[in-house]
């Protein structure tokens, strides 16, 4: 009698899959053991990998990482559906010898990704939910197209002094309003050529100012849901936060509570200075900020720290007594800090900012 054949088991040992993730295609590493399995390319879809993984190692506990990047979380999300262990990390945490930098390209990179898993040596970051990510998304679009105006501002300017043409003295801050654009609209160039070169930077700066406006709406709507609406009101009871600072740290930061310390919510910001040592321990030098940084929330935040100097006494005195000593561009960082200290402890205590409180 023919003996059956006996089913392959990989039940108790750990697979790792290092993913270099590209748009058309994705290459693969599978290490088990600390020994490479297999390097290989393949089309970029999840369910396929898994159906390898089933096929090859059954039973095997499987454990995938690949690198934030421009293709998101989405991967995560499907890995994690079929019920697998999946880590997205920061590519510049990831454990690189000089060689794999002077010879870099795919292989290289999900080998490397592999090796560091099965290692131990990655960190993984932090991976918000679909919700967050959308409506993260419409505050980024918002400042994507605040920044667009600006474009279409300075051009403007610069075609005006380019040809000489005054801006009336009248206009003073209204500058940009809708009385100034009427302005622009009116201005007579020599030549038709002019007239339409210059309605045409109008007509642009016209087209952004009514999405913003529309952008804007839709952000309030969204402050007000369940979701936001408590921790919205009281981010705005601290000096210098409005609602789109405050729109903007919700869906940017998720959740306050994956940060142990406040010194790990500056680091998060980008509000630390970097560091460099050598020899003893007590000879270390600090830099300016670290260039690792959330884009969004810094330079956001130092605006709001100029405008709460000005609203907020404690702050005034604070930072008036701070610039004795060194220049006002640190200064403000050191309010910065201030400013997101309070920040961090209305968020976590979910109640408003009380002056007697927090100093």
């Amino acid at each position: 009698m023919k003996k059956s054949a006996k089913k392959l088991s990989f039940a108790g040992i750990n697979i790792y899959i290092g993913i270099d993730v590209h748009k058309n295609n994705w290459t693969v590493s599978i290490y088990v053991n600390d020994h490479e399995h297999k390097t290989f390319s393949q089309n970029p879809e999840p369910l396929l990998l898994v159906t390898y993984l089933d096929k090859h190692f059954p039973d095997g506990s499987y454990h995938i990482v690949y690198e934030a990047g421009y293709c998101g979380f989405w991967i995560y999300e499907k890995f994690k559906a079929c019920g697998i262990d999946c880590m997205v990390v920061h590519p510049a945490d990831v454990p690189t010898t000089d060689k794999e930098k002077r010879q870099k390209n795919n292989r290289v990179d999900c080998r490397k990704l592999a090796r560091s898993l099965s290692n131990g040596e990655l960190t993984a970051i932090y991976v918000p939910h679909r919700d967050a990510l959308e409506d993260r998304s419409l505050i980024r679009s918002r400042r994507n197209l605040v920044k667009q105006q600006t474009r279409y501002k300075n051009r403007i300017k610069a075609m005006l002094s380019h040809y000489g043409i005054i801006i009336p003295e009248h206009f003073g801050n209204s500058r940009w309003s809708g009385q100034f654009i009427n302005w622009l609209e009116e201005i007579e160039m020599n030549r038709p050529a002019g007239k339409m070169a210059l309605q045409i930077e109008v007509d642009e700066l016209k087209r952004y100012r009514t999405q913003i406006a529309t952008v804007n709406r839709e952000i309030r709507k969204l402050a007000k849901t369940d979701l936001y609406q408590k921790r919205v009101d009281n981010l705005l009871t601290i000096p210098g936060v409005g609602i789109i600072t405050a729109m903007t740290l919700l869906t940017e930061i998720v959740d306050i509570n994956r940060f142990a310390s406040s010194d790990k919510f500056a680091a998060f910001i980008g509000l630390i200075a970097g560091e460099r040592s050598s020899g003893e321990e007590d000879n270390v030098t600090h830099t300016k900020l670290t260039s690792r940084c959330n884009k969004y929330l810094r330079s956001m935040l130092i605006e709001s720290a100029w405008v709460a100097v000005r609203k907020d006494p404690a702050l005034m005195l604070y930072y008036h007594k701070a610039i004795k000593r060194m220049k006002a561009s640190k200064a403000i960082i050191r309010v910065t800090r201030k400013l997101l200290n309070r920040i961090r402890f209305v968020l976590k205590n979910n109640q408003e900012y009380v002056p007697a409180v927090i100093q």
